[in-house]
């Protein structure tokens, strides 16, 4: 294990070529140099733009807050899987962690500061300084910090943020008192009303969201088990002693049924041979579930994730587990032999191919000393190279209508945004559908201003459309319908529906919560669900905490074990 790590430590860079000849996929797939150095060094973060161009962050400021990073624009005109041009659209600007563009300019995560830098004439120059949305992210963590970004399917923009750092976030000016006080998991922004929201609270440091298919949210985290479902409202392990989950009492626990690591996390780094049996190592950085249309069908669905110490892309495969879900090891994706080797983000791109950045240093993955001479990001293809993507922005509104049901869902996302920023006037007919054009039907109307009454999808015969008609319809506030949703709490068949629900109901008033939740408390068929006795303590909480005299009275009645305990403790905490 020392020889390994000395390996990394002493040994000087490769060039990018020989790199990507150290690479090694599955039979079939091929790897291409996208961007090395000198033209592309440190990418701590990037995205792909409607026109399938690479925006890159290089984070030559990182571990000090200084003026030095910037953000180039990388485009690849032939799709020959290497970059032709590349652009300076900004630089000077400190110490950058996230990236994505849309709306007319790119929203970057630069801590303390979410911040848009717009060009809303698309000519790849900022149209002025950048405009600060929020304020207030933690400093203290350096490499455990705030991130982002990617484009949910319900219009929000979704990030991460690292534990150690404690933010109190809000728009420039907040008083602190109207601060949003937040220690880490997943956050969102609404890009038209301009809202910050806590999404999940917990894990180490999420450095990636994903959606699959259904509109689920997953994400990759560093230094405990790597792969949680992100569930809205929920406390997840490790606890960590945050203030925010004090009353949680128990936390929900990752879905991989495996570990990438062997004994302790601190025997985990270098790759030993016992390591590497077992894909790799304790830090994982990125997240991306595949639904692109290019890749062998059996990708489909499953989750990619780089492996930092294990020098590797993992592959995890997602399957239903009650409410949620449980992910198996699938074959390792991606493995180098070149010890530099450091995956940072993963993401599709319009043809169905694979983007995998590497910051390629030596040593540990949180480096306080990093190499600023090298970076690279690879492109990972199958099958016959394809024509270079088309400008998505100028399509009309009735092709970004018909990219709704495209089989990429990368084309289908950033369609989806575009009508988002249009505002049009549109409609779609959701029978005969299967349950994915239904969803992104759904979507498209939601994010349009054109889907009417959520509460109506809550009768649908599909449980996925009626629980994204319960979610919605707690999102646009007191528009709920109380006694719909006490049936669907009494009789609904749906595991998921009631966790949808559960989430839900904390969002509610505490009084209009409080039958749902006895109604939930009392099916007793989820007594096994890992995730449904704890999403209901969540939202039952406060509602204990304010009406002791009955809590002692729900208590008499049928519930699901944890909750009697959880009622209890909470009675008697100060």
């Amino acid at each position: 294990m020392i020889s390994l790590l000395l390996a990394g430590l002493l040994q000087e860079p490769l060039s990018p070529a020989e790199t990507v000849r150290k690479l090694h996929v599955p039979a079939g797939f091929k790897v291409s140099l996208f961007a090395g150095e000198p033209d592309l060094v440190q990418p701590v973060a990037f995205s792909i733009d409607d026109r399938g161009r690479v925006w890159a962050v290089e984070g030559l400021a990182y571990p000090h807050w200084l003026p030095k990073d910037r953000i180039i624009i990388l485009e690849d005109a032939d799709n020959d899987g290497t970059f032709d041009k590349k652009t300076l659209f900004i630089d000077k600007l400190t110490y950058v962690t996230g990236i994505e563009t849309g709306f007319g300019g790119v929203f970057v995560t630069a801590p303390p500061q979410m911040l848009f830098i717009p060009d809303r004439n698309g000519d790849d120059v900022p149209d002025g300084p950048p405009e600060v949305l929020l304020d207030g992210f933690g400093l203290e963590g350096k490499h455990n910090i705030v991130s982002g970004f990617s484009w949910g399917p319900d219009g929000w923009l979704y990030a991460g943020h690292g534990r150690t750092s404690i933010s109190d976030i809000g728009p420039p000016g907040t008083p602190p008192e109207k601060r949003i006080r937040y220690d880490g998991g997943v956050w969102r922004w609404h890009p038209v009303r301009k809202v910050f929201e806590a999404f999940c609270d917990g894990t180490t440091n999420p450095w990636g969201v994903a959606f699959d298919e259904n509109g689920e949210a997953f994400i990759s985290t560093c230094v405990d088990v790597h792969l949680y479902h992100a569930i809205q409202g929920a406390h997840y392990e490790p606890w960590r002693n945050r203030p925010s989950s004090r009353h949680a009492y128990k936390r929900i626990d990752a879905i991989a049924d495996h570990l990438h690591y062997k004994g302790p996390l601190q025997t985990s780094r270098g790759g030993p041979p016992e390591q590497l049996a077992v894909g790799g190592g304790h830090a994982h950085s990125g997240a991306y579930i595949y639904l692109g249309d290019s890749f062998p069908a059996e990708y489909r669905g499953t989750f990619f994730t780089n492996n930092i110490h294990g020098k590797r892309v993992n592959n995890d495969l997602l399957r239903r587990r009650g409410s949620g879900f449980a992910a198996g090891h699938g074959p390792d994706f991606l493995v180098s032999d070149d010890p530099m080797h450091m995956g940072v983000l993963v993401q599709g791109g319009p043809d169905g191919s694979l983007f995998v950045s590497d910051w390629y240093d030596r040593g540990e993955c949180h480096t306080r000393n990093p190499h600023q001479l090298t970076g690279r990001i690879y492109k990972v293809s199958y099958g016959e190279r394809r024509p270079p993507p088309v400008d998505l922005a100028k399509l009309t509104t009735e092709e970004l209508m018909e990219l709704q049901f495209h089989k990429n869902d990368w084309i289908v996302t950033r369609a989806r945004r575009l009508l988002q920023e249009r505002q049009p006037k549109l409609s779609f007919s959701l029978k005969g559908k299967d349950r994915a054009a239904q969803l992104r039907a759904i979507w498209a109307l939601r994010v349009t201003g054109n889907l009417g009454e959520p509460a109506n999808l809550q009768t649908d015969g599909d449980e996925y459309v009626r629980a994204w008609g319960i979610r919605l319809d707690l999102e646009d506030g007191e528009a709920f319908r109380p006694a719909t949703l006490l049936e669907m709490a009494k009789k609904d068949p749906s595991a998921v529906v009631r966790l949808w629900l559960a989430s839900a109901c904390q969002r509610m008033p505490l009084n209009d919560r409080y039958p749902l939740l006895e109604a939930l408390a009392g099916r007793m068929e989820d007594v096994e669900d890992p995730n449904l006795p704890l999403m209901i303590w969540y939202a039952l909480e406060p509602w204990v905490a304010a009406n002791r005299d009955a809590a002692v009275e729900l208590m008499k009645k049928p519930l699901l074990p944890p909750l009697r305990e959880f009622i209890t403790r909470r009675l008697v905490a100060r």
